[in-house]
C-alpha cells in the first residue's frame, strides 16, 4: 500500500514530520506541489486545474493502490482528484471539504491575495519579515518550532507567484462551482478531517455538509487548528489509520 501526502500553502513536506511515524502498514510518499517546496516547471500556470493535472501525473508514476491525503490546498487538489480522476486512487482524505460548500467565503488573507496590487503588497511584506519572525508566527498558529524552521528554510522564490496564481484561479464563484461535482467523489471511499479550531476552511458545519455530498466519513480532531498534523500528530494518524483499516 502507498499513502501519498500533499501539503498546501505556504508549506513544504515538513508539515507531515510528526504524523508519519504514527502510520501503519504503508509506504509513505510526500509530494510537493510546484512552488510550494519545489520548482515551478516551465509553462505551469499555477491554477487549481494545473495542480489537479500535476497531481494526476505524479500519482500515475506510483505503485498502486494509493491512499491520498491532503492538507490545506493539498486537500483541495486531493478533492479534485477524487472528483475527476478516481481511477488513480483507492481512497482519499482531505481537511478542506468545507471550502467546496456553496456558502464558503474565502478567509481575509486569501481575499487579499486574490486582489490585484494588494496581494503583491501582502506577499512583499511577508517576504521582508526576518526568518525568525516568520517562524514565531507559524508557531503561534500551531506548527512546532522545528517544523516551522524547516518550512521557512524550504520556501523558494517561486512561492509568491504560486500563491497569487492559485488563489486568484479559485476566487469565488470558482470553488462553489467546483463543489457542484462533489457527488462524483463518492466513487472512492473518502474521509473528511475536521479540525475544530481551523478558521480557514469554513468550519465544521460546511465540512460535514460537503462530506455528506461526497459520501465521505468524518473524523473530528477536537481542539486542533489548521496545522492539526503538528498539534495532534498521533490523533491525526490514528484517524487516518482507522479509516484505512476499514477499507475492503
Amino acid at each position: 500500500m502507498t499513502i501519498v501526502f500533499v501539503h498546501g500553502n505556504p508549506e513544504t513536506e515538513a508539515v507531515w514530520d510528526g504524523l508519519v511515524p504514527h502510520l501503519r502498514n504503508h509506504d509513505v510518499v510526500r509530494l510537493s506541489p510546484p512552488g510550494f517546496g519545489s520548482a515551478i516547471p516551465s509553462g505551469f500556470d499555477c491554477s487549481t486545474d494545473a495542480y489537479r493535472d500535476w497531481l494526476a501525473v505524479e500519482l500515475g508514476k506510483l505503485a498502486q493502490p494509493i491512499d491520498l491525503v491532503g492538507h490545506d490546498w493539498g486537500g483541495g487538489h486531493v478533492v479534485r482528484i477524487a472528483m475527476d480522476r478516481p481511477d488513480l486512487i483507492r481512497s482519499w482524505a482531505s481537511d478542506i471539504l468545507g471550502a467546496f460548500d456553496p456558502d464558503y467565503v474565502w478567509h481575509d488573507m486569501a481575499q487579499a491575495w486574490q486582489t490585484a496590487e494588494i496581494g503583491e503588497q501582502a506577499l512583499a511584506q511577508m517576504a521582508s519579515m526576518p526568518a525568525e519572525a516568520r517562524v514565531e508566527r507559524y508557531v503561534s498558529l500551531g506548527m512546532t518550532k522545528a517544523i516551522a524552521q524547516k518550512v521557512i528554510a524550504g520556501a523558494n522564490a517561486d512561492l509568491g507567484r504560486a500563491i497569487l496564481s492559485l488563489y486568484r484561479s479559485a476566487a469565488q464563484p470558482v470553488m462553489r462551482d467546483l463543489g457542484a461535482s462533489l457527488p462524483r467523489a463518492v466513487a472512492k471511499p473518502g474521509l473528511a478531517i475536521i479540525a475544530t479550531e481551523d478558521t480557514f476552511v469554513g468550519g465544521e458545519t460546511l465540512a460535514r455538509r460537503s462530506a455528506e455530498r461526497a459520501g465521505a466519513k468524518v473524523a473530528v480532531l477536537e481542539g486542533a487548528g489548521h496545522w492539526w498534523m503538528c498539534q495532534q500528530p498521533k490523533q491525526g494518524a490514528d484517524a487516518i489509520n482507522a479509516f484505512l483499516a476499514n477499507l475492503s
